[in-house]
């Protein structure tokens, strides 16, 4: 089933973060990282999320429904943009912290991975901080296609190494190389027993 994603909400201060009564799943990465292209590559659509050639251009946190399955999806904002002032990248670390640590119905955290490069002290970091606060992790490795098999297989092994046995899934927005798994682990974060219907148990 292709679910729907619809953008539901945009916000840029801490002041209006939504309270809402579903289950919620974020999505973080490094501002190049394709977080715009996995969004519309999860959406089955072209313009959904915004690509820019230029990082950073997400800096706001956008909230999007996903049907028919009942939970959001919350796209925060690309973090580690060299270019973008000291205020500016404060401003922003604030606002995924906040959101991270004062979401009663944040069930999970997933963080995207760059497959072509080693793993980053930033993202060392956020996934640091989600095990501190008992935040279950979805680590994706994005940009397959840009990478050969034993690569992805290196960095997968590499990564399962710093997350402690979490593997990542390995995935590709112009392919579609593992978006159909990602689904899956996402609405097992949500309900652990979302498949059981699905899968005859």
């Amino acid at each position: 089933m292709q679910p729907q994603l619809i953008l539901e909400d945009t916000i840029y201060l801490l002041e209006q973060l939504k309270c809402v009564d579903e289950p919620q799943i974020a999505l973080a990465g490094r501002s190049n990282v394709g977080k715009s292209s996995l969004i519309n590559a999860l959406a089955g659509r072209k313009k959904l999320a915004r690509i820019s050639s230029t990082p950073g251009k997400t800096q706001s946190i956008n909230y999007y429904r996903v049907e028919p399955w009942g939970f959001y999806l919350v796209d925060l904002p690309g973090y580690g943009y060299a270019k973008a002032s000291k205020s500016d990248r404060e401003k922003w670390a604030k606002l995924i912290s906040t959101y991270l640590t004062d979401t009663p119905g944040l069930r999970g955290l997933a963080v995207l991975l760059d497959c072509r490069v080693p793993p980053q002290k930033l993202d060392v970091d956020l996934t640091a901080y989600a095990r501190s606060i008992r935040l279950p992790l979805l680590p994706v490795l994005t940009k397959a296609d840009k990478c050969k098999q034993r690569e992805r297989a290196a960095k997968q092994a590499e990564w399962a190494t710093l997350l402690e046995g979490v593997r990542p899934i390995i995935s590709s927005s112009e392919s579609g190389l593992g978006l159909n798994a990602i689904w899956k682990a996402m609405r097992l974060m949500i309900d652990p027993h979302a498949l059981d219907d699905e899968t005859g148990a």
